[in-house]
Parts: structure tokens; C-alpha cells; sequence
């Protein structure tokens, strides 16, 4: 699945371990090399219909305020949000990161 990172604090936490953005500067080495792990799940995945079958994620559509929203598992207590595209043939092949939400806040 392509990739694209709407928050820079997002790409370096990705890339480098990282970043300085206040929002995730206080995240755990834990939570960052999780983070890691799941960008690198969803960079495998085809197409979004491949992340049900990874039970650890517990992808969500989300509603309410969040409506339409994707949302997957980083650990029980943050959560990845990021939108999910569909290419010409109608298959979801992009997601555009945009937010390490801690879950109930």
C-alpha cells in the first residue's frame, strides 16, 4: 500500500526513531518502535482489505466525530488514524497517515 504522511512529526518518527514535534515527543521507545511496525504492516498490505486478517491491528472504520476515519492498533492504549484511497479500479491502495491518537482522549 503506498504510503503518505500528512503530519512531518509522523514521517520522522518513521524514518529516524524521532522527531520534535511536541505532540510525540514524549512517546515511549515501546510506542515508537510499534508505530514502526505497524506503518511497516500496512506498507506490505495490497490493498486495505489486508489488514483484517492482521487480528493485533483491530482495524476500525471509524464513527461519530471520527466518521469515515481509519484507525488501527499501535498498542491497547494509541491508535494509528490515517484515510484510505481507492486507486482507478476502485481497490483501497493509499493511506495517508495523519495522527497518533491516544484511545479514549
Amino acid at each position: 500500500m503506498n504510503i503518505i504522511f500528512e503530519d512531518k512529526a509522523l514521517e520522522e518518527l518513521y524514518a529516524e526513531g524521532v522527531t520534535k514535534s511536541s505532540n510525540y515527543r514524549k512517546l515511549s521507545k515501546d510506542v515508537i518502535k510499534q508505530y514502526i511496525k505497524v506503518v511497516n504492516f500496512i506498507r506490505a498490505a495490497r490493498r486495505l482489505e489486508d489488514l483484517f486478517y492482521i487480528k493485533s491491528l483491530h482495524y476500525e472504520k471509524k464513527k461519530g466525530d471520527l466518521n469515515g476515519v481509519d484507525a488501527v492498533w499501535i498498542n491497547k492504549q494509541y491508535r494509528l488514524l490515517f484515510n484510505s484511497s481507492a486507486n482507478d479500479e476502485g481497490i483501497v491502495v493509499n493511506a495517508l497517515l495523519f495522527e497518533i491518537s491516544k484511545h479514549y482522549e
